[in-house]
This record gives structure tokens, sequence and C-alpha cells, in this order.
């Protein structure tokens, strides 16, 4: 009797798999690498993407491809950093001013934010 394919019980052949593995180019480094690592050992979930995007920048000194950073560079000391996100980029160039008294610049890399944060604005 031929199975419906409705039966919970029947898998999907190995050619009806879908490989939905993540991956990420860097044409400077001219490589492409699946996320399975971030994702199996480094149980990252959905920052599978960002953990991969700032291990590179680390050990490569630059960003892979479509990765746009946020960057705060400090205006009188050799500070600066990249962030993934604005908030913690923001908090940085806050606190350092705050901390330090010297203007930081917080800028986004892929758009028209450019900004300074003050010493004493926050």
């Amino acid at each position: 009797m031929p199975t419906s394919p409705d039966d919970i019980d029947v898998t999907p052949s190995a050619v009806d798999a879908v490989d939905d593995t993540p991956t990420i180019t860097c044409s400077r480094c001219d490589r492409d690498w699946e996320l399975t690592y971030e994702l199996e050992t480094l149980y990252a979930g959905n920052q599978a993407f960002e953990q991969f995007a700032l291990d590179h920048k680390r050990h490569t000194g630059h960003f892979p491809d479509d990765v746009s950073p946020w960057l705060v560079d400090c205006q009188q000391c050799p500070d600066a950093e990249a962030y993934l996100d604005e908030r913690p980029a923001r908090r940085w160039a806050e606190t350092h001013a705050r901390h330090t008294d010297h203007p930081v610049d917080l800028s986004y890399a892929a758009g028209d934010v450019d900004e300074r944060i003050e010493p004493g604005s926050h």
C-alpha cells in the first residue's frame, strides 16, 4: 500500500533535505563560510552572523561583505571601536565622553549618521 504524503513516520530523503545553513562572504579574503561552527559549537543562535563578523574583524582587520559597523572614535586619545548595533556604539561614545571629557565621533559606515558626542552632553 502506498504511503500517504501526510504520514509523519516518513522522513524526507537526503535529496529532499534543505541546507539552510547561513553563509557569509568576504571578497577581500575571496572566501565563503558556512556558520555551522557558530551555530553548533558556539551556540550563537540568532547572533551567529554578528559573532562571525566580529571575530572576522578581530582576526583579519576588516569586516566581511555587507557588514556596515557603527564606528566610535575618540578625538583626543587612540580609543576607537566598531559595533554592529547603534545602541552599544552610542553607549560607548557617551560613556567615554563622560569619563574622559573627550569628544567622540559616532558614525555609521553605510548611512548618513555622523554625529559628535560632546563631553557633558550626557
